[in-house]
C-alpha cells in the first residue's frame, strides 16, 4: 500500500482489557494502515498507552438503553467529520453510527461481531429489548459486505440467517509474543496453594457462582476471579455468606498486558459457561485459548465449538452439568491426578504452537485488502 491508509475503530468498552480489539490493531498497524481506537472512559477507567491512537469519550450515562443511544450519536458526531478510509464497527452496539455514518460518508465499513449479539444472556428474558437489536441487526446486517466473527457456529448463522459471507477470525493469542513476566500481585492467602482460575467479564451465566459453591468441597486450593461485571458484589456477598473468604478471591480488571503473568500461575483455568442462550451456546471463549497459550489445563463446558477445542487436543475435562459437587468432582480429580495432568500439559504445547494469531490473521489480512481494493 503506497499511501497510508487510515482505519478508525470502535468499541463500546474503555479499552483497557479488550485484546482481540488491541491485537486486531496492532495487524492492521503491520499491514500498513494507521490505526484510532475509539472507545469510552468510565469514572474508575485505567490508563491506556498503546502504539496506536486511542480516544475515549466520557458519557453522561454508562448504562442501559441511553447509554447505547448517546453513545451511537457521540460516535456518529465523531466518525461525520474524522479522518479515516475504512470504519471497522465491533460488534452490534457499535454498528448504527459506523453504518450511517459510512454511508453520508461514502467510506467502507468492515464489521468484526465478537459474539452472537442478539443471543446474549441480557437480552434473552427481555424481548422487548431484545426486538430493537434484532430489527437493527436484520436492516443493517445484509447490507454490509465485509464481515468477521469468533467462530464458525456463529458464522454458519448469521451467513444462512442473512444470506451474507461472514468470515472467522478467532481471538486466539500471538505465538511469536514474548511475554514480560512481571510478578502478579496476588493475595497474601492464595501463597503456595493451587489455583482454580476464572478470567473475563464477571455477568451471569459464566458458571462462576457454581464454582464458588463447589469450592465447600475443594482442598489444597483457591479460585482466583479476575474480572469485573455485573454480578460480581453479588458473588462477594455469596463468597461471604458461605464463609469461603479464605478460598475465593477477586482482583478485579487486570490490563491484559499483565494478565498473562497471572493466568500461568493457575493450575486450572475455568471456562463454564451456561446455556442460557445461543450466544453462550455457540462461544469460543477467549480465556480458552489463553489458558492453553499459559499451559494451564481447562475445566470447561460441553458447547460445541469449547468441546471441539477441548476433546480435539484433550487439555483437559468437560463438566456434564453445572451442579456445583460435579464441578468439584471433576476440580478434585484435576488437582489429584498427576498422571493425567502430565498428559494434558504436553497436550497444551502442541496446542499453544497450532492455534496462533498468526494464522487467523492471514483471513483478516484478506478482509481488509478487499475492502480497500474493491
Amino acid at each position: 500500500m503506497n499511501k497510508k491508509q487510515k482505519i478508525i475503530i470502535s468499541v463500546t468498552n474503555d479499552l483497557v482489557a479488550d485484546n482481540r480489539v488491541h491485537k486486531v490493531a496492532d495487524s492492521l498497524i503491520k499491514f500498513g494502515f494507521e490505526i484510532l481506537l475509539v472507545g469510552r472512559k468510565l469514572p474508575g477507567s485505567l490508563h491506556v498507552n498503546r502504539e496506536y491512537k486511542t480516544k475515549r469519550f466520557k458519557l453522561l450515562f454508562n448504562k442501559g438503553a441511553m447509554f447505547y443511544a448517546f453513545y451511537n450519536i457521540r460516535l456518529f458526531s465523531f466518525l461525520l467529520f474524522a479522518k479515516a478510509d475504512i470504519f471497522l464497527s465491533n460488534d452490534l452496539d457499535t454498528l448504527p453510527a459506523n453504518f450511517i455514518a459510512s454511508k453520508i460518508r461514502n467510506k467502507k465499513l468492515v464489521y468484526d461481531s465478537h459474539e452472537y449479539f442478539t443471543e446474549v444472556p441480557e437480552l434473552v428474558n427481555r424481548p422487548k429489548i431484545k426486538r430493537i437489536w434484532e430489527n437493527t441487526e436484520k436492516r443493517i446486517l445484509p447490507k454490509i459486505k465485509f464481515l468477521y466473527t469468533v467462530c464458525n457456529s456463529i458464522a454458519d448463522i448469521y451467513n444462512k440467517k442473512y444470506g451474507i459471507n461472514m468470515k472467522v477470525v478467532r481471538n486466539i493469542p500471538e505465538c511469536e509474543k514474548v511475554f514480560k513476566y512481571e510478578k502478579p500481585e496476588l493475595p497474601e492467602d492464595i501463597t503456595g496453594k493451587k489455583i482454580i482460575l476464572y478470567q473475563g467479564a464477571v455477568n451471569i451465566g459464566r458458571g462462576i457462582e457454581q464454582v464458588i459453591e463447589a469450592m465447600k468441597y475443594v482442598e489444597n486450593a483457591v479460585f482466583l476471579i479476575i474480572g469485573e461485571g455485573d454480578i460480581k458484589k453479588k458473588l462477594q456477598k455469596k463468597v461471604s455468606e458461605l464463609n469461603l473468604q479464605k478460598k475465593v478471591f477477586f482482583t478485579g480488571k487486570i490490563p491484559f498486558e499483565k494478565l498473562h503473568a497471572y493466568t500461568r500461575k493457575a493450575y486450572i483455568g475455568i471456562s463454564l459457561e451456561q446455556n442460557l442462550g445461543l450466544n453462550y451456546y455457540y462461544s469460543l471463549p477467549n480465556k480458552l485459548f489463553d489458558y492453553i497459550r499459559a499451559n494451564v489445563p481447562v475445566l470447561a463446558s460441553r458447547f460445541p465449538e469449547i468441546e471441539n477445542i477441548v476433546k480435539n487436543y484433550d487439555i483437559g475435562y468437560l463438566i456434564e452439568n453445572h451442579n456445583p459437587e460435579h464441578i468439584a468432582e471433576k476440580i478434585n480429580f484435576m488437582l489429584n491426578n498427576a498422571g493425567k495432568r502430565k498428559i494434558w500439559k504436553e497436550n497444551l504445547k502442541k496446542a499453544s504452537a497450532e492455534l496462533c494469531w498468526e494464522n487467523e490473521e492471514k483471513v483478516l489480512k484478506e478482509i481488509f485488502k478487499q475492502a480497500l481494493f474493491t
